[in-house]
């Protein structure tokens, strides 16, 4: 989260009682669930990537039924990136992200997603509107796994990046290096 709903793959909506789940296609990236049954966040929980969610069914237009779903996802571990570029999102664990889904009226094909997310590495909080395109014709589930190019390495609870040319490289400013003491350090 937020990178989990960009929609670069393929999503299903799977819907119960007392939960929602979204799964997708990419099998990188976790079931979003989304707990719907009036439960309240939970206290001094291990942080995921993925946070944990709770959300509310509303009827915003009165016609009795439920239209709207209102998600707040917090939980989140840290560090995380906000998108490719490996920008770095605050590693405090104190992201919100608040999303409405909802279908466009005027074609139901269309699920509209506002998100906003409240992070300490923003000077305020930032709102973006995914819309999705339902497929429901002709569709293959693919496996798209990708952990082989996977360019992450943790040493000591510190993440760092391999970068294009192999080398190992911080993730972001002022990172300490790795303690190198097993290593032979002498230049040749």
């Amino acid at each position: 989260m937020p990178r989990q709903m960009s929609g670069i793959s393929f999503m299903e909506f799977l819907f119960s009682p007392s939960v929602t789940h979204i799964l997708f296609e990419d099998t990188t990236a976790q079931t979003h669930r989304i707990y719907t049954d009036s439960r309240h966040l939970p206290k001094n929980r291990e942080p995921t990537f993925t946070g944990y969610s709770i959300g509310k069914w509303l009827d915003t237009d009165g016609d009795g039924r439920y239209d709207t779903l209102e998600i707040e996802t917090r939980n989140l571990r840290g560090p995380r990136t906000w998108d490719q570029t490996g920008m770095p999102m605050a590693d405090d664990n104190e992201t919100i992200i608040r999303e409405r889904l909802y279908l466009d009226k005027a074609n139901p094909n269309i699920l509209h997603n506002e998100m906003t997310t409240i992070d300490n590495s923003l000077t305020r909080p930032w709102t973006v509107m995914k819309n999705y395109q339902r497929r429901t014709q002709d569709i293959t589930w693919e496996e798209d796994n990708c952990v082989e190019a996977n360019v992450y390495i943790t040493i000591n609870k510190q993440v760092y990046f391999i970068s294009s040319d192999g080398l190992l490289m911080p993730q972001k400013k002022d990172q300490p290096p790795p303690d190198l003491r097993y290593f032979n350090q002498t230049q040749k």
